[in-house]
């Protein structure tokens, strides 16, 4: 989606010259070095890395990123989930927390380092003594490179062993921990003169952790999509799909390939 910038910086006031001199023009107002993008969008079904996190229902989003001039920034970013997503079952939103810094290189060379703290507002025990958890952090990093319209990434995401990773969530008194990698391409290209642009993508996640399905060590996901915008309004559509099968409770294999539709505002 495609993000405009709000400065921060107040406007100067624009100062006179003295008498009997010519009025001088107002001063411009410096750039400020801190922006501020935000987005709201209703989709189709949230999937996060091929398996739906709504059990194919739509989902509410929003996000805010503070970013500074010198590449640092600090964003959050939340959506509607279904309580199956966490052990205890009683979660119904994801609120991602996010500080990084990106730094773009002389050639179209863009490096981007942080860390992601997933965070389920609203989970609590499923019984006494349970000591499982859902909140977890995951380091990432990434490198993009672009030429004219077209951009392609590589990025790694790693998530250290700890609680909300462990396989055996649930059980009192075990929990053994967990780490996971997810390895990750995507390519994008705005089509020139037009206000449609393509993207691919390309994952692969390594377990087995709590962000593996059941009975598997790891699983490839894809997705390939469109998009048109039309100044802050984007509308999307992207078929993503996986080689697993996740069912939820209700019976629905959350891993199943499907058609996504988006719409959204960026601000």
């Amino acid at each position: 989606m495609r993000f405009t910038s709000i400065s921060l910086g107040a406007l100067l006031l624009a100062t006179t010259a003295p008498a009997l001199a010519q009025e001088a023009a107002p001063a411009a107002a410096p750039a400020s070095a801190i922006t501020l993008n935000g987005t709201a969008t209703v989709i189709s079904d949230y999937k996060f890395r091929g398996i739906s996190q709504t059990d194919g229902n739509f989902a509410v989003q929003g996000g805010l990123t503070i970013s500074h001039a010198s590449g640092f920034y600090v964003s959050a970013w939340g959506s509607s989930i279904d309580d199956y997503v966490t052990t205890h079952g009683t979660a119904h939103q994801e609120l991602d927390l996010i500080a990084g810094f990106k730094h773009t290189f002389k050639g179209g060379v863009t490096v981007d380092v942080g860390a992601l703290y997933y965070v389920y507002p609203g989970t609590r025990p499923g019984f006494a003594g349970d000591k499982s958890a859902s909140d977890f952090i995951e380091p990432y990093a990434s490198v993009t490179y672009a030429i004219g319209p077209i951009s392609a990434k590589a990025t790694v995401n790693y998530a250290p062993k700890q609680q909300a990773l462990s396989l055996d969530q649930g059980q009192s008194g075990t929990l053994k921990s967990n780490d996971n990698v997810y390895l990750a391409g995507d390519v994008s290209a705005a089509i020139p003169k037009t206000p449609f642009s393509v993207t691919g993508h390309l994952g692969h996640t390594f377990g087995p952790s709590w962000l593996v399905p059941i009975q598997r060590k790891e699983y490839t996901d894809w997705a390939v999509g469109g998009a048109y915008t039309w100044k802050n309004l984007s509308l999307g559509v992207s078929y993503v799909g996986t080689d697993v099968k996740f069912f939820t409770p209700s019976g629905h294999d959350a891993a199943k390939g499907s058609i996504l539709g988006s719409i959204g505002v960026s601000f």
